[in-house]
């Protein structure tokens, strides 16, 4: 098995490898029985062993290993650039639908990763990494320096640490809390205070750098001051604070304190983890953060100031882009079932049982073959006639027929087929034919009767030929369910080091099966 590559084509490898395992579950893996293969794989995070013999084991390995690229692909992206921050939210988007999927389509999971809670704390971080770039993305797009931006600034980070205050509390969870890493739980909890810190910054930059609306802006201004905090502030009404610069001052002050405070308790709880103290990028991000903020209060505050700086309220939480889960869609990788010689899958699998395959000598006689044909791909042998030619050669109702004269008619057409027995003309054919077995004694002629028309005689006209069972037609990927709801995961890879504060999962190779003696 090739190791996916860190971009779109290993995505592309890594959903080809998933349809494949659609086909092989289907061909090959009974549903009421494992066959002696195991599938090993390792804990992403702790790399304790795990191995199942069901294939959804494999599959559900896959499918996390899918959503472990896509963070990956996001955390690599140059968010400086409109283009860069764009991607690195599609790449969260999926990867937090590919989590999501696992979550909800599999179950009782044999490592820590793939458990409920896991997942559910995974899928909360990627939504939080990508409300993330869209903060960065309105200060790209965004003037500072104007009254709506700021407070737009401040209510989208208002609602980054809204999440990840969500992605905190998960984390720290019974069953979640022993099993993250420390550092993962502290760098969102610093990134929760940063982000509260901001959001009181930016009110403060509203409200203190830029100037009172005019008469035509004014109403806007003040239906969004209406909407912007959680409790009204204290003071006069918001017209009136609005237009008188004091009053702005002493608000912009508060808010700059509680900044301020914020600032340095997301400094406080990174100091406290060693790891996140060696990314030089996030200490420099904070400080800076900090020493605005420090700064602009000190350009505020006035030595005649003897009133006490009322308490800031807390800012509403609103975002113009909200997070979509997206779904793995497989049906953009075009794939085709390598087995796909053995025939259709609804008949050539595991699911049914098969007598030897056999081969007959067919001569037609006076009235023909002796036999009727329906369907498609396989033709079925629906009935035979008592001392006919067919039933002397051995041919039994509910035959299918695999191949005329050595030719594979596993996928042929009825129509196909007919004219195959009408080239053989009286020199007769050798006709290849299976017979599957049931358990209740029901003939195959009965199961499919529903589906089928009127039979054809052996040999005879094409005018009642009939079109190809619609049970023949390949499923989509995303409707299957595997016979087990066990997950995996792939081998651990050695970790790279990195200063970035976005949180990609480690990935890995697939690992080789192994045969049970």
């Amino acid at each position: 098995m090739r190791t996916p590559s860190r971009n779109e084509a290993g995505l592309e490898l890594l959903m080809e490898y998933y349809s494949q395992l659609y086909f092989l579950d289907n061909r090959f893996f009974p549903p009421n029985k494992n066959l002696g293969i195991f599938f090993h794989w390792y804990d992403s995070l702790t790399g304790v062993p795990s191995h199942q013999r069901a294939l959804a084991f494999e599959k559900g390995s896959v499918l996390f290993n899918i959503g472990a690229l896509h963070t990956q692909i996001g955390a690599r992206q140059d968010r400086t650039t409109l283009q860069g921050v764009d991607c690195a939210i599609e790449a969260f988007q999926k990867a937090s639908g590919a989590f999501n999927y696992l979550k909800e389509n599999f179950s009782n999971a044999p490592s820590l990763d793939m458990s409920a809670a896991s997942l559910n704390m995974l899928v909360r971080l990627m939504i939080a990494q990508v409300q993330e770039c869209v903060f960065e993305k309105v200060i790209l797009l965004g003037a500072q320096s104007d009254f709506l931006a700021c407070l737009q600034l401040a209510q989208e980070a208002a609602r980054v640490e809204e999440v990840y205050s969500l992605v905190y509390q998960t984390m720290t969870q019974p069953h979640v809390k022993d099993y993250v890493p420390f550092s993962w739980t502290t760098m969102v909890h610093v990134k929760s205070e940063h982000f509260k810190a901001l959001s009181h910054c930016y009110a403060a930059m509203a409200l203190c750098d830029c100037p009172p609306a005019s008469d035509a802006d004014l109403p806007e201004h003040e239906k969004a001051f209406l909407q912007f905090h959680v409790t009204p502030p204290q003071g006069p009404d918001v017209r009136l604070l609005l237009q008188d610069q004091e009053e702005r001052r002493k608000l912009g002050k508060a808010h700059l304190r509680k900044a301020i405070m914020r600032h340095e308790e997301a400094m406080r709880i990174h100091s406290l983890c060693k790891i996140l103290r060696k990314m030089d990028i996030l200490q420099e991000v904070l400080c800076f953060a900090h020493k605005r903020s420090l700064g602009k209060y000190s350009e505020i505050d006035h030595e005649e100031d003897f009133f006490e700086t009322a308490d800031a309220p807390d800012i509403h939480p609103k975002t113009h882009q909200r997070p979509e889960i997206k779904s793995p869609n497989f049906s953009k990788v075009k794939v085709t079932d390598i087995f796909h010689r053995l025939g259709p899958l609804s008949v050539f699998s595991a699911k049914n049982k098969w007598l030897p395959p056999r081969t007959v000598r067919l001569v037609r006689g006076e009235n023909g073959f002796g036999f009727t044909l329906r369907g498609d791909s396989p033709v079925l042998i629906a009935g035979v006639i008592a001392g006919g030619c067919a039933a002397d050669a051995g041919l039994k109702e509910g035959d299918y027929i695999v191949s005329i004269n050595g030719k594979d008619c596993k996928w042929s057409k009825h129509a196909e087929v007919v004219q195959l027995l009408k080239v053989a003309g009286d020199e007769g054919a050798d006709v290849g034919v299976i017979t599957l077995q049931y358990s209740e004694g029901q003939s195959v002629v009965d199961k499919k009767s529903s589906a089928m028309g009127p039979g054809v005689a052996g040999g005879g006209s094409s005018s009642g030929l009939l079109k190809s069972n619609k049970e023949n037609c390949r499923k989509t990927v995303m409707q299957s369910k595997g016979a087990s709801s066990l997950l995996a995961w792939g081998k651990r890879s050695k970790r790279s080091k990195s200063s970035s504060s976005s949180y990609s999962l480690p990935f890995s190779a697939m690992g080789d099966n192994e045969l049970a003696c």
